[in-house]
């Protein structure tokens, strides 16, 4: 089977199951005000593009595109089922997103993540995206690692 990558709803099964797994590793490495999780009704938002990974029919990833309002996005909620680790899902999500974000014209995809995750600050950067300064309502944290990628 081959990974596919559609926009559709978080509110799924398959999907909630993964936010459970993300919150859950999130939170074995980073105390509760470090962690900038966003929850199931923040996804459903009009300003955000949820993205799901499926391969066949098993949903094997997501992640959200959060659109500022002021020509920026950031990502949340990156997150790829650890049995399907090693099918490019995340590179097929960025894929998606960034080529929705170069659609809607945005200028800059910023994202934040903690620096106990090598294997996503090696996907960003393998992106392009390179280290700000905090953006948006985030205060400075030694446990995050903010990231942007200018897309014109």
């Amino acid at each position: 089977m081959s990974v596919t990558v559609a926009l559709e709803s978080p509110r799924q099964h398959g999907v909630i199951r993964l936010l459970e797994l993300s919150d859950a590793y999130a939170q074995s490495l980073y105390p509760p005000e470090s962690n900038h999780l966003v929850d199931l009704s923040t996804l459903e938002k009009p300003s955000v593009s949820f993205f799901v990974a499926r391969n066949g029919e098993a949903i094997v990833g997501c992640c959200a595109l959060v659109e500022a309002g002021d020509g920026t996005a950031e990502i949340k909620r990156m997150f790829v089922d650890p049995e399907a680790r090693g099918l490019k899902v995340a590179s097929k999500l960025m894929h998606a997103l960034e080529a929705l974000a170069v659609d809607r014209k945005l200028v800059a995809i910023q994202l934040e993540t903690g620096i106990y995750q090598p294997e996503a600050i090696g996907l960003y950067r393998k992106y392009g995206y390179e280290e700000i300064e905090p953006f948006g309502s985030y205060l400075p944290d030694p446990l995050s690692l903010f990231m942007e990628k200018r897309l014109r």
